[in-house]
């Protein structure tokens, strides 16, 4: 019995003892678990806000049905306008602005509606000098977008998600196939002289060492000013383009 208690007694001495001697690491333990649960708090508040704006976002769409615009005799629905919709707002996310305070939401809803206007002014126009596009175009785009998912399950369940029917993304396919070809076409970029280069780069060069970026030699990114130098004058035609189709054209904004 002695020697059971002594036991006992010398087994609660060494935990008491290393309770004590393990004093600080337990400090740095509870130190640790607290950051670890500042942590998962904070996680879980980033998600609550994530989840608040999405809400938010969501409540900007529209009725997919709804007709919110005539262009000509061609109706954009709900369903185009939501899809657009959340392209504006992921853009003003990017620049950091919230696409559903007040002052945004009129301009969200505007530039939005702009861009389907667009849209639909260019592909009736495709329309009116005969581009078509081929069963085959289509079904080659419709691989390429199948090969982002890596079952055909997965596929299918992103496109319900969407919103989408197969018949729907085969039109959007072939519409933006159309697009791709007029644009090409009837409002091609230009040559980029190498004067506009060397401008674009030391406006970058100049960007870059007031923010301590190390700037690399005009010759290593002389392809990409190019090419950005060409989407960007493109645009800026296009934009041209969209506006004298607006002047002999019906719109009638529903929204």
């Amino acid at each position: 019995m002695k020697k059971m208690m002594f036991t006992l007694i010398a087994g609660l001495m060494a935990v008491v003892l290393a309770a004590c001697g393990g004093n600080e690491e337990s400090k740095e333990a509870k130190n640790d678990n607290k950051a670890k649960t500042a942590e998962t708090d904070q996680q879980k508040e980033q998600q609550k806000q994530m989840e608040e704006m999405q809400k938010k976002l969501e409540a900007q769409q529209v009725d997919e049905k709804k007709t919110v615009a005539i262009v000509n005799d061609k109706k954009i629905l709900g369903s185009d306008y939501n899809s657009a919709l959340a392209s504006t707002q992921g853009q003003m996310l990017q620049m950091g602005q919230d696409p559903t305070s007040k002052d945004a939401a009129e301009q969200v809803k505007k530039q939005t509606i702009d861009s389907l206007v667009g849209q639909a002014l260019l592909l009736l126009e495709t329309d009116k000098k005969g581009y078509k596009v081929s069963k085959a175009d289509i079904n080659k785009q419709l691989d390429e977008t199948k090969k982002q998912f890596k079952t055909e399950e997965e596929f299918k369940a992103a496109l319900k998600e969407s919103g989408m029917d197969m018949k729907t993304l085969e039109t959007q396919i072939a519409d933006d196939i159309k697009l791709k070809q007029y644009i090409e076409k009837e409002v091609p970029a230009g040559e980029i002289t190498d004067e506009e280069i060397q401008k674009a780069y030391d406006q970058y060069a100049e960007q870059g060492k007031s923010t301590g970026q190390e700037v690399p030699m005009l010759e290593e990114v002389k392809p990409q000013i190019e090419q950005a130098l060409q989407q960007q004058k493109q645009q800026e035609k296009l934009v041209h383009q969209v506006e004298e189709l607006k002047k002999n054209a019906k719109i009638d904004i529903k929204i």
